[in-house]
């Protein structure tokens, strides 16, 4: 896909948000796994163009069908360290959740230096970088090749400053592209149930599970839409509702891609899950997709910013 150039989406904010985020949600119905390299490519090449863009260093994608991965989950217990030295920067340490740690051939990857928390572009293929090949025993999502990846002296370029990657609204516009691939995951899983319906004489319980799966997929193509419109209206986040927006939206998709497994699973019980393995896949590597969102805690971050909002939806 890389090298067909099938990866070329376009950029978040110019005008055809709605168009990058479907692309996503079609791959993740065809193939979560797959779809999460997309992504995070994806991910990776707006990230480098919003920051050139804001005066970063002018680096390019790569090599032409270079795969990008963006590494920067930081969970208790793992710290990668960067440092300056003559003639660049080294990082070290371990980093969990490296997606496509052995299929990407570039990574942006987050380190810290002291308290301060940058982004750096690195080169996979080097002596400094070992992907963990037993740290991913789990059966979901293993198609995305997702490791720990250990960072020894590994030579690293700075992308922006020490909070640009979190504090350019990009950031929050590629929140919303996870959440267009835990829809895709959703549509696959709903899909069994639609085919089932086509197929067998379901009764009216199974029937209701379908009504419920179709309203709330229907919800999230709604809103998607809106975020999108939004979004191409607002790239540069000038009105300050980008970071309230993509916790609602993450939130809204996450709980409803949880309530299509739950309905699928009692509409049809074990028989696809023991029966068909693409269903059986799709199943797993949702629920493991889905644990991106940190569940009580980002819905707590997004009260505490209802919170501090005037909402259209309070009394005037």
């Amino acid at each position: 896909m890389a090298a067909r150039g099938e990866l070329d989406l376009p950029l978040p904010g110019g005008g055809l948000t709605r168009a990058r985020w479907e692309a996503l949600t079609r791959w993740a119905q065809s193939d979560l796994s797959l779809a999460r390299l997309a992504e995070g490519h994806a991910d990776a090449v707006a990230i480098l163009a919003e920051l050139r863009a804001q005066g970063a260093e002018d680096l390019p994608p790569g090599r032409e069908g270079a795969r990008w991965g963006v590494w920067a989950a930081e969970p208790p217990g793992h710290l990668v360290e960067a440092r300056r030295v003559p003639g660049g920067w080294r990082l070290s340490g371990v980093k969990p959740f490296c997606s496509g740690a052995r299929v990407c051939t570039h990574a942006l990857v987050t380190a810290r230096q002291g308290e301060e928390r940058r982004l750096f572009a690195v080169t996979v293929a080097q002596s400094g970088v070992t992907p963990l090949p037993d740290s991913w025993p789990g059966a979901g999502m293993a198609g995305s090749d997702t490791l720990d990846v250990t960072f020894d002296d590994a030579r690293a370029t700075p992308v922006g400053g020490p909070r640009a990657y979190l504090e350019r609204p990009g950031f929050h516009h590629g929140g919303i592209g996870v959440a267009a691939c835990w829809y895709g995951g959703a549509r696959a899983v709903a899909r069994t149930l639609l085919t089932a319906s086509r197929t067998w004489d379901l009764d009216p319980h199974a029937l209701a599970h379908l009504g419920a799966v179709d309203a709330r997929l229907a919800t999230v193509e709604a809103l998607l839409d809106s975020a999108a419109a939004a979004v191409d209206a607002d790239p540069r986040d000038v009105g300050g509702a980008a970071d309230l927006r993509t916790m609602r939206v993450r939130a809204a998709v996450e709980q409803a891609a949880a309530e299509v497994l739950t309905r699928v699973g009692r509409a049809l019980g074990a028989t696809p899950l023991g029966h068909d393995a693409v269903h059986a896949r799709a199943v797993a590597d949702l629920t493991v997709y889905l644990r991106q969102h940190h569940a009580e805690r980002d819905l707590a971050a997004l009260g505490k910013a209802v919170a501090a909002t005037r909402q259209n939806w309070e009394d005037r």
